[in-house]
C-alpha cells in the first residue's frame, strides 16, 4: 500500500475499513485540534505543526522543538486509560525515534 499511496496509484476506496485515522494539520500551521472520529472507525490522531518552544534547562532556558499530538476515541471501544498509554507510548517513540531506529524497531 505504501509503495501505490508513493506512485500516486491509490483512490478513497483503498482508503476505507481503517479502524485508526491519522489526520495532519500541522503542515498547514495549525498548533493543535480537535480531530472528529469518522464511524466506524474507533479513533483519530491528529498531528499539530512542530514549533520551537521554550523550556527550563539546568542553566536557564533552551528550546526545543514541540509536536503537539491529539486524540479523539470511541469511548464505548477504548477505555480512557488505553488511549492514554498509546499516546504515552507514541510520544516516548517520538521523542526517541533516532534511538528506536538504531535498535530497529
Amino acid at each position: 500500500m505504501t509503495e501505490r499511496v508513493q506512485r500516486g496509484d491509490c483512490d478513497m476506496s483503498d482508503l476505507r475499513g481503517g479502524t485508526v485515522t491519522v489526520t495532519n494539520l500541522g503542515v498547514l500551521g495549525v498548533d493543535s485540534f480537535t480531530p472528529v472520529i469518522n464511524p466506524p472507525e474507533v479513533a483519530i490522531l491528529g498531528v499539530g505543526r512542530i514549533r520551537e518552544r521554550a523550556r527550563p534547562a539546568e542553566d536557564g532556558v533552551e528550546f526545543r522543538r514541540q509536536l503537539t499530538l491529539d486524540l479523539s476515541f470511541d469511548h464505548r471501544v477504548v477505555d480512557g486509560a488505553d488511549a492514554a498509554r498509546f499516546l504515552e507510548s507514541l510520544a516516548e517513540y517520538v521523542e526517541n525515534a533516532t534511538q528506536h531506529a538504531a535498535d530497529g524497531e
